[in-house]
Order: structure tokens, then C-alpha cells, then sequence
């Protein structure tokens, strides 16, 4: 049964049509995921659907007496509230008494108050009792505190003080109390940890009604969606199954449209020959002939072809050395929050790929920040190797200035800007990134979510660097979007610290991880998140009854070895199975890796004034030599010195 139906919707935002004439029925029960490029109009098309806005031409017909729910992308609340007071309003008039009965109890409950407010209050909450009583609010009362328990919320925490993936749980919880048949959410995974993500998902796969929702989500959309509709150059498509099973129809699809597109034009253009002869046209008088060319040729005009994909170039620094970041025994804690991180250690070389995997709160911020030397550790060593530029992607977008326009952003200053030592117009580069040449003076207020985020990236791929950090980069990004972004994270030659909630994002471009245990503890992974989960299970059992068994340990960090300095499970240091001379060597190699980088540091500042590349340009040419010599000698001894450790 159709519960909401569009019929020859159109729709447009100034000269940019996002609905052109096009349909769309909802079905009772069906988890639809609604895809498409970022600005085509998905939002929009939710918030028609939840009548926020209206066509401007066409139906939206509804269901008689139809209960819909709209979750926005950025949900508000008033801060003062608590999540009772927000969840509840889910009821319009009931609330009032629900919220009216919380705070009268918690008035009776505070230590200072007097008796004649302590017997006013008393006689307002039997009153408040009866109307709960007489209009049946004490159900929907226990639905409200059933309802946030699900969600994992409490009930009298304030919305000011809670994460951005908190807010999310409440704005859904609201929607669950009201019981709405359709249920729609604007990219309901942004600012979820990977943990709320699966509650979400087994949650929709529970839900009863009609589910709508904007993600780009892969992962999400393949365990949860029913059904795929794509925004498409304004016309709606739909396609039954999950992701996986739209992708191989939209290729055949898309193969399909290009080969007629080119039929098409190849009928044009020998038409277009035809009439170009001029005396053969008017002696033949083919009438029908010219009227068909006429009506090819407006059919031409009328085409909408896809969007360009996104030109994605990392302007590269030169290369950082052999060794990025060392941390050794590590720990962290905060008298608000306790440890972060305890007994830690890990060795991150050029190249590599690291994806940091934890629940919102665990530390993945704190440890980018040791990692970086931006934080100094309150135990343990951390190093960092020589020549690193970092180039910084910050999920909160707070780089952006709202009143600036977008060449502002990219080019301050200049209409040029050099990739990889390659002039290029600031215009030309805001193309490559899909903005058209009239929005490039256009304020960074105007754009989407996901416009920012491609304006971001821009921004950031434009600096130099030779160590990528990056904080959840695929919110609201398109699919185009992200397999361009995956891939070019998979050919950088630079190393990457990603933090992502995107599983499927994650298992494509890292090839280690650094993913949370619980209390404090960390472990390095081979490979993304699949392989963590594989592994996950056995490592929390194994922390949670404190057994540590250093084998075990090993084989998932490389790096083991030194922060248990050979313990045995037993507390009992292990016989070296080194012989004389490999344990002097062993112990040797710190000393000689301290003296290069000494020696490469010297050679960096020197070279660095570029005095001497004037004065003596041959020495110059000599410690630009030795330079190289020490990054390969480096790499040689931090390779043997892994091997006689893992021994």
C-alpha cells in the first residue's frame, strides 16, 4: 500500500532545477536509502515529503491521518532542556504535563527548600497526577523513559553538555516515541561512532513503519536499505535490493545511456551534414526531414549530462624521513575524563596508512595528538622523524570562515595557486572540485554539508605535506566522492592518520589500524576494520580478565616487545633467545639511530637558511648526499632492529 506518492514533482532552486516532472511512492514497511550527488536536492525532496516545503509544481499526496516523523541532518534542541524534556515532545500537549510533573519532583527533591514551596509543590503535583491519571500520559511517561534506555541516554542529562553523536540518539529517540508510520532521516550516521552505528542499524531493521534516509553510508546502506532511490539529474530512479545489488544495475544502466547517447549524436551529426548541402536539402523539398533535425536538435539541447566527476591532486612536500612518529610506553590521562591511553606503543613509517578505531570519547583525538607531538605524554617517550609537514582535516569544518568566499578560501590573496609544481587558476582548481565558475565568489555559508566538505578538502590538498591527518573526511561526501578520495589515499606516497566512522571507507585505504580495547588500552591491527572486528571480541575478554599474554600480543603489535621489555605472562622475564653478540648489536642500535638523527637534524637547519646553497654550493650538494645516505641507513637499522626484537 502506497503511503505517500509524488506525481510530475518539479522543483528548483533559482536557475538550478532540482525535480524535474518526476514520481515517487513510499510502500508500507520499506527501508528506502536515498542516494545522489551532493546539492541535487535530497534534502529538499525530505523535507516535501514531511511537508516543511512545498513544489513548485506538481502532487505530493499523503495517506488520510498519515504520522510522519522528519529527523534533520543537524537536530536543535534548546540547550537549557534535558533529554526527558526533548524526548517528550515528541507528545505536543501531553509533554507539558510530563515536563511540568519532572520538575515539580525535582523542586520537591532539592535540599533547600523551604516548606511553603515544599507544600505548593506538593498540592501542584497532585493536580499534575490526576491529569496524568484522567488522560492516560502515565503510558506515554513510560514509553519516554523505555524509549531513551534503548537509545543508551539519561534521562536528566542536559542537551548543552552532550556530543554531537549524543544529540543524534536523542533526535532519534524523539522519533521512536512518537511512532510515526514514516520515518525520515537526513544523513542519520554523521557524528555516530562505529558502535552506534550498528545500534542504529539493528534498530531500523526493527522498526515497524516506513523508513527514508539520506546517507552515504555504503555499509549502512547494504544492511539496511530495502530499496535504492537516486536523485539523478533531477529525476528519481529506483532500484530493489541494497547497494551492492544497485551498483551492478546502475553500470549496466549507465553503459546502456552511453551507447544510445552515442547512437544519438551520430544520427545528428549526419543530419546535420544533410542540411549543411543546402541546394540538394531544398531540391529534394524533404520537409519531414528538416522538422526531424529541428526537433533532434532541441532533443540535444534538453539532455542533461551527469555531473563531472571530482579532480582530486594532493600538492606533495618532500618526503618526511624513514620514521614518522615512534611512541614508547606511553600514557595519558585527564582528571575529567581518566586514562585515555595506558602503556602504548606503536612505529608508524613513511607510507603507512593508520586508521584510529574507537567509540566516541575513547581518544582518537588525544592519540593524532601525541602522534604529532601537538601533546606531550604524562609517561612513555614519543618521537617524531625529521621533515614532516602536516596537512590537518578537521570534521568540524572550524577552518572555514563563513563570510569568506570560496577563492578566498582556496587563495587568499592570489588568483594562483601550484600543484606539485604546476601553475593552476584558482578558478580552474574550484572546477576541479565541481564548483562552477559563479559560485567561486559565492560565501562558504551559501554551500551544503557536503559542499563544505569538498571546499575543505580542496583547501587541504592544496598545502603541501607529506603526512595527511584526517578527521572523519567522508561525512556527507557523495559515492562519486569517495571512491575518488579512497583512491587517492590508496596512491599517496605521503602517510596517512585517518579517523573515519565509515567502515567500508576504512577496510579500502588503511593498511594498519590503532583501534581501541577498552580502559585505556590500544592495540596495533594489520589491516581496517573488518579484520579489528575478527579480532575484537577475543582481545576485550582477554583485557577484561586481565590475562596478557605477550605471543598474543606481538602478533598484533609489532611493537610489543619493547613495552613489555620480555615480561612473560607471569611477571617473569623470558630467557633472551638472542646470542651474545645480536643482543649487543640490539642494544647498540638506539644509540646509532639517536646519533643520525642528531646528525640529519644539523644537516636539515643548515640547509634549511639556503645561505649555503650560495656560498658553497658543492658542500651543499654533499650534505644534500649525506641527507639521503642517513634516511637509508635509518631505514636499514629500524628494519633490523624489528627483526631482533620479533626473535
Amino acid at each position: 500500500m502506497s503511503l505517500i506518492t509524488l506525481t510530475n514533482a518539479h522543483l528548483a532552486f533559482g536557475h538550478v532545477p532540482l525535480l524535474l516532472n518526476t514520481d515517487l511512492a513510499l510502500l508500507e514497511g520499506e527501508r528506502v536509502g536515498l542516494i545522489g550527488r551532493n546539492g541535487t536536492g535530497k534534502s529538499s525532496l525530505l523535507k516535501i515529503i514531511a511537508n516543511q516545503t512545498q513544489l513548485d509544481d506538481g502532487q505530493c499526496i499523503r495517506k488520510t491521518g498519515l504520522t510522519v516523523h522528519f529527523v534533520a541532518q543537524e537536530p536543535t534542541f534548546g540547550d537549557a532542556e534535558t533529554v526527558f524534556e526533548a524526548v517528550a515532545q515528541a507528545y505536543e500537549q501531553e509533554s507539558k504535563i510530563l515536563i511540568d510533573y519532572e520538575k515539580t519532583i525535582h523542586r520537591l527533591n532539592e535540599p533547600d527548600a523551604t516548606p511553603e514551596a515544599t507544600e505548593s509543590d506538593l498540592a501542584h503535583l497532585a493536580e499534575l497526577q490526576t491529569q496524568l491519571e484522567s488522560q492516560g500520559v502515565w503510558q506515554i511517561r513510560n514509553r519516554v523513559e523505555e524509549i531513551i534506555k534503548r537509545c543508551q541516554l539519561q534521562e536528566d542529562a542536559k542537551i548543552a553538555e552532550l556530543s554531537g553523536g549524543q544529540r543524534k540518539r536523542v533526535a532519534l529517540a524523539r522519533a521512536l516515541v512518537a511512532q510515526p508510520e514514516v520515518l525520515l532521516l537526513d544523513e542519520p550516521t554523521n557524528h555516530l561512532d562505529i558502535a552506534a552505528i550498528d545500534w542504529l542499524e539493528t534498530l531500523l531493521q526493527g522498526f515497524k513503519g516506513t523508513s527514508l534516509f539520506i546517507t552515504h553510508d555504503r555499509q549502512f546502506l547494504d544492511k539496511v536499505a530495502t530499496r535504492i532511490v537516486e536523485l539523478d539529474r533531477g529525476v528519481l530512479r529506483s532500484y530493489p535490493g541494497n547497494y551492492s545489488a544497485y551498483q551492478v544495475r546502475k553500470a549496466l544502466e549507465l553503459h546502456s545511456e552511453a551507447l544510445a547517447a552515442e547512437r544519438f549524436d551520430k544520427m545528428l551529426a549526419q543530419e546535420e551534414i544533410w542540411i549543411r548541402k543546402g541546394v540538394e536539402a531544398r531540391r529534394t523539398r524533404n520537409e519531414g526531414r528538416v522538422r526531424r533535425l529541428e526537433g533532434l536538435r532541441v532533443e540535444r539541447n534538453q539532455r542533461l549530462e551527469r555531473s563531472g566527476n571530482v579532480q582530486m591532486e594532493v600538492a606533495r612536500a618532500d618526503n618526511s624521513g624513514a620514521l614518522v612518529a615512534e611512541l614508547t610506553l606511553v600514557n595519558k590521562s585527564f582528571e575529567s575524563r581518566g586514562t585515555l591511553i595506558q602503556d602504548f606503543s606503536t612505529l608508524i613509517m613513511r607510507g603507512d596508512k593508520v586508521g584510529l578505531i574507537g567509540d566516541n570519547g575513547a581518544g582518537k583525538t588525544t592519540m593524532l595528538k601525541l602522534i604529532l607531538g601537538q601533546l606531550a605524554p604524562d609517561t612513555g617517550e614519543v618521537r617524531q622523524g625529521a621533515r614532516i609537514q602536516v596537512a590537518y582535516f578537521d570534521q568540524m569544518r572550524s577552518a572555514l570562515n563563513e563570510e569568506a568566499t570560496l577563492i578566498e578560501t582556496i587563495s587568499p590573496g592570489s588568483e594562483w595557486i601550484e600543484i606539485n609544481n604546476q601553475r593552476k587558476h584558482v578558478m580552474s582548481y574550484l572546477g576541479d572540485f565541481l564548483f562552477a565558475p559563479e559560485r567561486a565568489r559565492s560565501p562558504v555559508k551559501s554551500l551544503s554539508g557536503g559542499e563544505r566538505n569538498r571546499l575543505l578538502l580542496a583547501r587541504l590538498f592544496a598545502s603541501p605535506s607529506n603526512v595527511l591527518v584526517l578527521d572523519e573526511p567522508t561525512n556527507d561526501l557523495d559515492m562519486e566522492s569517495l571512491d575518488l578520495l579512497e583512491e587517492l589515499l590508496t596512491d599517496y606516497t605521503g602517510t596517512v592518520l585517518l579517523v573515519s566512522h565509515d567502515r567500508r571507507f576504512l577496510d579500502n585505504v588503511v593498511t594498519q589500524s590503532i583501534a581501541h580495547v577498552g580502559q585505556g588500552h590500544w592495540w596495533n591491527i594489520a589491516g581496517g576494520y573488518t579484520l579489528w572486528q575478527e579480532q575484537a571480541a577475543a582481545l576485550r575478554s582477554k583485557l577484561l580478565s586481565g590475562i596478557k599474554k605477550p605471543s598474543e600480543t606481538a602478533l598484533l603489535n609489532p611493537n610489543a616487545a619493547k613495552a613489555t621489555n620480555g615480561s612473560t605472562a607471569s611477571g617473569k622475564t623470558a630467557t633472551p633467545k638472542l646470542s651474545y653478540k645480536l643482543q649487543r648489536q640490539l642494544e647498540e642500535i638506539p644509540v646509532k639511530i639517536a646519533a643520525l638523527e642528531a646528525e640529519q637534524k644539523t644537516l636539515q637547519t643548515e640547509l634549511e637558511t639556503g645561505k649555503i646553497y650560495s656560498e658553497d654550493p658543492a658542500r651543499a650538494k654533499k650534505m644534500n648526499a649525506r641527507f639521503s645516505e642517513i634516511e637509508n641507513e635509518l631505514l636499514e637499522l629500524l628494519t633490523l632492529w624489528e627483526t631482533l626484537q620479533s626473535n
